[in-house]
């Protein structure tokens, strides 16, 4: 005689496999969870088409991650389903980064000043209460300005690779681009930064540090050096380079808001990063109480190799500091 075990449909085809017990009786396995959706969208920001990544759900404690340089949204395209299961994880490209639109130099100033400006317009379009943070390179002068301005409004801060103090710009890599701050109508100290919008520049970022390179994908830099390479893009790159320097004019004000204002901190930093050396991760130390401070061995673009670390760092951090419930 033959003897069939049916189950519910519900528990789907995965849920069927067995385990033969020595009794005879046997287990359904639970099925497996979906992977989080993650929603490609575009709003209008200001006038500005801005494109985000967002997954998660709607009512969950949001995280705005937020880019560095030369990348976009793309950088936290394998971290946002690590994350989307708790929380409602959102990832916008600033204004000539990414898929977001790349408006001209004379009817935008592609200054910090208004790329923290557009994405706070951008998270209040959103109906973002409160948020935490995720800065990485470009996206700490970025966020912090978002700090300051709205400190009611963070939950928390994760910090890969963004600078806050002098020690992090204290390296040569920042030499001849503090020599355009100093001569800032300098055709020649412009043109000598042109190389950062290279193809091997762009690799070099992705590389750099890591001890084995063979785990970081072409795909990232290739993505990116496409969409620098549009028409145009060099020149608003160099605009942000020379603005970089209204950024540590402001170190005071943003270490006062960590003083004052106490958001817990996690530091999750490529240590080998030469651009953002771990010289700039120590004084976060001074002034916060709350820091989970972990260095790892890794480059500018930590994600790429150390994702997983990095999810899971987050998780047990938020779990610790952010509360389940609203936006």
């Amino acid at each position: 005689m033959t003897h069939s075990t049916k189950f519910p449909p519900a528990l789907g085809l995965a849920a069927a496999v067995l385990l033969t017990l020595g009794s005879g009786s046997v287990v359904a396995q639970p099925p497996a969870a979906d992977p989080p959706q993650v929603y490609h969208k575009t709003v209008k920001v200001g006038g500005v088409d801005l494109f985000y990544r967002d997954a998660g759900p709607k009512d969950a404690p949001a995280i705005l991650l937020l880019h560095g340089f030369p990348t976009s949204s793309q950088m936290f395209r394998n971290l946002i389903p690590k994350l989307a299961d708790k929380y409602r994880v959102i990832a916008p490209d600033y204004p000539g980064f990414g898929h977001s639109s790349m408006p001209p130099r004379d009817q935008f100033a592609y200054t910090f000043d208004n790329l923290a400006k557009v994405i706070d317009e951008f998270t209040e379009t959103l109906g973002l209460k409160s948020y935490a943070l995720y800065v990485q390179d470009y996206g700490a002068p970025v966020g912090y300005r978002l700090a300051v301005k709205h400190p009611e409004r963070i939950t928390a801060i994760v910090v890969q690779n963004g600078n806050a103090y002098d020690e992090g710009l204290d390296n040569d890599f920042w030499k001849p681009i503090k020599a355009y701050w100093k001569d800032p109508t300098s055709t020649e100290k412009r043109d000598a930064l042109r190389f950062v919008v290279k193809y091997d520049a762009t690799k070099w970022q992705y590389t750099h540090g890591v001890k084995d390179p063979e785990l970081v994908s072409p795909d990232g830099p290739a993505h990116d050096q496409f969409l620098l390479d549009r028409t145009g893009n060099d020149e608003i790159q160099m605009d942000l380079m020379l603005d970089y320097g209204s950024n540590p004019p402001l170190y005071p004000k943003w270490q006062e808001y960590f003083r004052t204002h106490q958001p817990p901190v996690l530091i999750a930093w490529g240590k080998n990063d030469q651009i953002f050396p771990a010289a700039g991760a120590a004084p976060y130390q001074r002034d916060l109480k709350t820091l989970h401070y972990h260095l790892l061995d890794a480059g500018h673009f930590a994600l790429e190799t150390h994702g997983d670390e990095i999810a899971e760092l987050m998780r047990a951090f938020l779990k610790k500091n952010v509360k389940l419930s609203g936006k």
